[in-house]
């Protein structure tokens, strides 16, 4: 996790220790669901074999999460977004652009007996990439292309605060495998990991 990342959580923490201590201790009950609305950054490691130094840009995002708790301890969770756009670059050179759809499925163990709720999980990230467009001269050059389709295991902790109306303050952090072989001319020449950090932060309600 980058610097700016721990800063970013550290404040976060500040924050939830603030909320616990305003939340009275009946606003802690539990609910069978929980939805979040959340802002994400991802922080893309850009781990690239082909000869171009494959980059795609960070980026900051919303979120949906659903979360279906068996008992107080075991939830399973669902991220979800809309596609994003990233620019493709070689080196500090954009050659493209490309949309990635990202679901993420956790299986995640809540803490209990505390103030606040900290959580582990682990699971499967499925990562679809459509709208692939390479600047014409590339594809003049390299008739480049990437597979579709990315699934990887992706692990993380966070922490749910209480609020009142059983309303939730939320800090996540996940680090999520995606990655695609890159082609050029029909013949793989390496493969480009994404592999990012997602931090994300926001507010749910439990039903």
């Amino acid at each position: 996790m980058s610097r700016k990342h721990v800063a970013l959580f550290a404040l976060a923490t500040v924050a939830a220790t603030t909320l616990l201590v305003a939340v009275p201790a009946q606003a802690q009950a539990q609910g069978d669901w929980l939805v979040r609305v959340r802002a994400l950054h991802l922080d893309s490691a850009n781990k690239d074999s082909t000869p171009l130094a494959l980059s795609v840009n960070n980026k900051t995002f919303p979120e949906v999460d659903i979360s279906y708790f068996f008992t107080p301890n075991l939830a399973a969770e669902l991220v979800l977004t809309y596609p994003q756009k990233h620019d493709i670059r070689s080196g500090n050179a954009q050659i493209g652009t490309l949309k990635h759809l990202p679901p993420t499925f956790s299986l995640q163990y809540h803490f209990t007996g505390m103030g606040f709720r900290p959580y582990v999980g682990a699971g499967l990230n499925l990562t679809h990439f459509s709208s692939v467009k390479f600047n014409p001269a590339v594809v003049a050059a390299l008739d480049p292309s990437i597979k579709k389709t990315s699934v990887g295991f992706a692990y993380g902790a966070g922490f749910d605060v209480p609020m009142a109306d059983n309303w939730v303050f939320n800090v996540d952090v996940k680090k999520v495998q995606i990655g695609t072989d890159v082609k050029s001319k029909g013949t793989k020449v390496g493969e480009f990991k994404v592999d990012p950090v997602l931090f994300s932060i926001g507010i749910g309600k439990k039903f």
